[in-house]
């Protein structure tokens, strides 16, 4: 299953972010500390044009440390990047943010050139309760669930330093398959775009490879980390429901109702402190991702090219219609 998800006001978002940018200092892009990878939006760095950013690796207090040590050596070391992780309720880290920034354009500050900053990042990774913190008051709306900002908006975190706040955006096609199921377990992707047992089952893969002590201690299923290796994913979710007492009529277990209880274990931290992935296998998943996408993109043109798909056929200039607008 490929999981997708950009709903209109992203598309919205896209353009509010290419035409604020012109005039950005640095670019603050959030990204979750348990899927660092896979939260980066591919499409910043387009739209961003290049400007420093501040990379900040949130929630890191529900991440594995030692991975999370991985992923801050990894986007250190990118050009005009800086990496810091935090945890958007804590004020003294989150204080460090416009240090930061200074320190990315060191040029700017004052009331003659007063720095102008960007945050952005994908759906539910933070960014209001990082703005919140920062002001000390509800100067944003939270919820644990994607979407909740919708429209663009300016703070001032003091008389030389202005944060524009912008709405979570996803990028309109995910072509690393795995990304797609860690965006789902974090709840960065709408309810109606996956299937829970599917990602539920992704999950369990992950957790069983790296972290099959954290699930024995959450779900005591009486099972050696070998066993839980070798122990199929539908196998493991039958057990976690009979033992969690997801249970219809009959004894059999709920999967629905099982696959639900897993990922809100992951979302709470119940299971523990857990990364999804490392920058070595983010890479392999990226570089396998987009050889199947150019592959696709070839067999299409060759299907087209052959007459077995028509031509995409865009409007003569008098058709054409502004968008929201009758003719």
């Amino acid at each position: 299953m490929s999981i997708q998800w950009f709903p209109g006001h992203m598309h919205l978002t896209r353009k509010a972010i290419g035409e604020r940018v012109k005039e950005i200092d640095v670019v603050i892009e959030m990204l979750d500390a348990r899927l660092p990878g896979s939260s980066a939006n591919p499409l910043m760095a387009e739209l961003t044009s290049g400007r420093p950013t501040l990379k900040v690796l949130n929630k890191q207090d529900m991440a594995d440390p030692a991975r999370t040590a991985l992923w801050l050596a990894h986007y250190n070391a990118q050009p005009h990047t800086r990496a810091i992780a935090l945890d958007a309720s804590d004020t003294a880290p989150a204080r460090a943010l416009i240090d930061a920034c200074h320190q990315l354009a060191p040029l700017r500050g004052g009331m003659v050139k007063p720095m102008r900053v960007l945050i952005c990042g994908i759906p539910n990774v933070g960014k209001s309760t990082l703005i919140n913190t920062l002001k000390g008051r509800r100067a944003a709306k939270t919820g644990d669930e994607a979407g909740v900002t919708r429209t663009e908006s300016r703070i001032a975190l003091a008389d030389d330093f202005y944060l524009y706040d912008t709405p979570g955006m996803l990028w309109p096609r995910i072509v690393v398959p795995e990304s797609g199921f860690n965006l789902a377990a974090s709840g960065a992707v709408g309810k109606n775009a996956y299937d829970e047992q599917e990602v539920a089952h992704e999950l369990l893969a992950l957790l069983k490879a790296d972290y099959p002590a954290l699930l024995e201690a959450r779900y005591r299923l009486g099972l050696t980390p070998e066993a839980y290796t070798q122990a199929h994913e539908d196998e493991l979710l039958q057990a976690i429901g009979r033992q969690r007492g997801a249970l219809m009529g009959g004894g059999r277990v709920n999967q629905q109702k099982a696959a639900e209880l897993v990922i809100a274990d992951f979302r709470a931290q119940h299971i523990g402190r857990i990364t999804l992935e490392t920058p070595e296998q983010f890479t392999r998943w990226l570089q396998a991702g987009l050889q199947a996408d150019a592959d696709r993109t070839a067999r299409k043109n060759k299907l087209r090219e052959d007459g077995h798909i028509r031509p995409e056929r865009k409007p003569r200039a008098d058709q054409r219609k502004a968008p929201g607008k009758s003719r």
